[in-house]
């Protein structure tokens, strides 16, 4: 517990606005990646159609569309971010395995591939001084 209060008053001490503009494009991006997954299922179900077999495979498609959803939205206003960038890891994981196992599709698996990296940055780095984190923080 100690450690991440010290990365929170590292983040804080060093954070640029540029920063969270990132994590709040990162956070529309998935939040709009969830409604076109919701608008249109049939996409989800294809890029599924490798590891249809799978056991869950059903319990995965309905996890993907609302944890962009939602994780975009949160991740986007600053508030629980680690935790919704926690619940996009399996699914940005997975994007990037699906194209090892079904067809390759360079620009999903490079646009998975830097969402990925994004959201470990911003897994350590925390949401930064401009989100709702760390206005409720400084409310107490």
């Amino acid at each position: 517990m100690g450690t991440i209060k010290t990365l929170n008053k590292w983040a804080n001490a060093h954070t640029y606005f540029p920063l969270d503009l990132l994590r709040i494009a990162l956070g529309i991006l998935l939040f709009i990646k969830g409604i076109n997954f919701m608008a249109n299922s049939t996409i989800l179900m294809q890029l599924f159609k490798p590891m249809e077999n799978l056991a869950g495979g059903m319990v995965i498609i309905h996890y993907v569309a609302p944890a962009h959803f939602i994780g975009g939205m949160l991740i986007a206003f600053g508030l629980l971010t680690r935790w919704a960038i926690i619940a996009q890891l399996p699914i940005l994981i997975g994007a990037i395995a699906i194209n090892f196992v079904g067809p390759m599709d360079a620009a999903n698996l490079i646009l998975a591939t830097i969402t990925l990296l994004i959201c470990v940055f911003f897994l350590f780095y925390g949401s930064g001084k401009h989100s709702l984190d760390y206005y409720f923080k400084m409310q107490q």
